[in-house]
């Protein structure tokens, strides 16, 4: 009854989280299906719990951290780590995978348009399981932690509150390079856990078009960004936000050059 209730009050104080987490489910589940989803969804949480679990007690993968406990009786923890961030990867995986997809799919030239906005796009497990699509996901997940890291580590500042510290910070906004390296693995292993369980599967196709399921979860990582930026902002860092946003601008100019046609 304690952890239900704790589960209550994350949910209360961290309403963010699970907006995000909803809109996880709604687009994964039309983009790959529920099998594939609630999968997905145990893989890149559970992984990213034990790294984080591991890193606070040894380093690796993400170099040294530690949770302050400061919303200890406010919100659900598993061991030291709060429930809310390990449980954030997933989503953020997902979306780093849309992305990844919309930049690297194939197109499918025997569909026809049909008046869509977007170019139809070829979903088969061969390309949406590649190397390439493999190694731009888990970069794009470090990519997006590049932006939201720095912000979270000023929580003091807003509301998520200051939960979290490293005990030598780095050179990026405080925030050591083996962090990104950290998110990268996880990546990498969730990926390499999943991927074999979406080739063994039934076959699934989502019904065309494609491109506009591929949309929410494309949708969800630059909402997710959107989010962090407007933080980064209203907490008074300029500089840190022009930054995170001069890096992500020309990834969305790529995505949308590609995905969508030029009338």
């Amino acid at each position: 009854m304690e952890s239900l209730d704790l589960f209550f009050k994350t949910i209360v104080l961290r309403p963010y989280v699970f907006v995000f987490l909803a809109a996880f489910l709604f687009s994964a589940i039309k983009l790959i299906g529920w099998p594939r989803t609630w999968r997905f969804w145990l893989i890149s949480w559970s992984t990213a719990f034990v790294c984080e679990f591991s890193s606070t007690r040894t380093g690796i993968p993400f170099g040294w951290y530690f949770y302050n406990g400061s919303t200890i009786g406010q919100e659900l923890y598993f061991f030291d780590v709060p429930f809310m961030d390990s449980i954030s990867f997933s989503f953020l995986l997902f979306a780093s995978y849309c992305v990844a997809l919309g930049l690297l799919l194939p197109f499918d030239v025997t569909l026809k348009n049909d008046r869509s906005s977007l170019k139809p796009l070829r979903f088969d497990v061969t390309a949406r399981t590649s190397w390439a699509v493999y190694g731009l996901t888990a970069l794009l997940f470090a990519f997006i932690d590049m932006v939201i890291d720095p912000v979270a580590l000023r929580g003091d500042r807003w509301f998520l509150g200051k939960i979290y510290y490293y005990p030598d910070p780095g050179w990026h906004f405080g925030v050591p390079f083996a962090n990104y390296v950290g998110w990268a693995v996880v990546g990498l292993i969730s990926l390499a856990l999943y991927i074999p369980l979406d080739r063994r599967l039934t076959s699934f196709i989502p019904p065309p078009p494609v491109a506009q399921r591929l949309l929410l979860g494309i949708g969800l990582y630059y909402g997710v960004l959107a989010f962090n930026l407007g933080m980064t902002f209203w907490i008074g860092e300029t500089f840190m936000g022009i930054s995170g946003l001069l890096m992500h601008l020309p990834i969305v100019m790529i995505l949308t050059s590609r995905l969508v046609i030029r009338q």
